[in-house]
C-alpha cells in the first residue's frame, strides 16, 4: 500500500469516525470464509456496516478525528473489524446472536454516544442499552399512564354510582 493510498484510507476512516456516533471494535479472526460471509450478511440485514481495517491506520484516524476515544486505541491489537450502526445496541445484539453458533466475534470495545466500553465483558451492558425509539416509547407510556388512570377511575366511578342508585331504587 503506497503512502497516498494509506492517506486516503485514513481520511475515509476519519470521516466515518466523525460522522458515526456508534462504533464497535471486534475481533473476527478465526472465522472461516462461510462464517465471515454469514456475519457480513447478518450485518447487512441489521443495517450495520462492517469493515476490516489496519490497526495503525485506524489509530491515526482516531487521533485525527474530533472525538475523544479514551482507551479504545489501546485495544487495537491483532485483527480488528469496525462496525458502524445507527442503533446503539444493534451490533451488540448481532454479536451475541452470532456467538450462539461460533466463539467469535469478540468485542474489543465500543464507542456509543460518547460513552466508551472496553472489553468483551461489556457485551451484556451494550445489549441492554435502549435505542432512541425505545426511550421515546417509554416516555410516551409514562406520560399516558396518569391520563389512563383518571379515565378508568371516572368510568368505574360511574358504574359504581349507577349500581348504587339501581340498588336503592329496587328497595
Amino acid at each position: 500500500m503506497t503512502r497516498e493510498e494509506k492517506s486516503q484510507v485514513i481520511e475515509a476512516l476519519t470521516t466515518q469516525l466523525t460522522d458515526g456516533s456508534i462504533i464497535y471494535l471486534a475481533d473476527i479472526s478465526g472465522l472461516n470464509a462461510l462464517e465471515t460471509s454469514n456475519l457480513r450478511r447478518a450485518c447487512f440485514k441489521a443495517n450495520i456496516k462492517l469493515a476490516v481495517v489496519k490497526n495503525t491506520l485506524l489509530e491515526k484516524a482516531m487521533k485525527k478525528s474530533d472525538k475523544d476515544f479514551g482507551e479504545l486505541p489501546t485495544t487495537l491489537k491483532g485483527n480488528t473489524s469496525l462496525m458502524f450502526s445507527e442503533t446503539g445496541n444493534a451490533p451488540a445484539k448481532l454479536i451475541k446472536e452470532f456467538r450462539k453458533k461460533s466463539k467469535k466475534p469478540l468485542l474489543k470495545g465500543a464507542y456509543v454516544e460518547e460513552a466508551i466500553y472496553i472489553g468483551d465483558d461489556q457485551l451484556d451492558a451494550l445489549v441492554n442499552i435502549k435505542s432512541k425509539e425505545e426511550l421515546i416509547g417509554d416516555v410516551i407510556t409514562l406520560l399516558q399512564s396518569p391520563a389512563k388512570n383518571v379515565v378508568s377511575a371516572l368510568q368505574s366511578g360511574g358504574n359504581k354510582l349507577s349500581g348504587i342508585l339501581k340498588t336503592l331504587s329496587e328497595k
